[in-house]
């Protein structure tokens, strides 16, 4: 039977989560990290900054909870390395302002930047590629 203080936090817990709100556990749960890589990470990534309740703890906003599944996706997935994450989502976010202070009543007229730019290849897939050319380097290299 647990403890009027266990309740009470029960009780807190449950209270955030309707709020939209999320403390470190519950998030360490959902993106399957450590606690201790999630408050690394709030260091890294100016970005990641939770608000405390008041008895000092981290509560995660939704946002939060996104931007956590998304710096892990780039780090564990994609093979950024943590200065590159944090410049891709820095490089992200001031284009998606961007994009919407053009897109407020203006048009742009810059026909360079009117067509859709293929997508970059991510650096996992870069990497890939530079293997195969080594490789196939190394058979040429063979043959003379």
């Amino acid at each position: 039977m647990p403890t009027n203080g266990a309740a009470a936090q029960k009780a807190t817990e449950r209270a955030a989560s309707e709020r939209g709100l999320y403390r470190i556990g519950e998030v360490s749960r959902i993106a399957e990290l450590k606690p201790f890589v999630l408050r690394y990470w709030e260091t890294e990534f100016p970005m990641l900054e939770p608000v405390k309740s008041s008895s000092g703890h981290r509560l995660y906003r939704q946002e939060d909870v996104d931007l956590v599944l998304k710096i892990k996706r780039l780090l564990y997935d994609e093979g950024f390395t943590i200065a590159g994450a944090r410049r891709h989502l820095r490089e992200q976010s001031g284009s998606a302002d961007a994009e919407h202070s053009n897109n407020s009543g203006r048009v742009a007229h810059d026909d360079a930047h009117s067509e859709k730019l293929p997508p970059i290849l991510n650096r996992k897939m870069l990497l890939d590629l530079r293997d195969s050319l080594r490789a196939f380097l190394t058979l040429l290299e063979k043959r003379q």
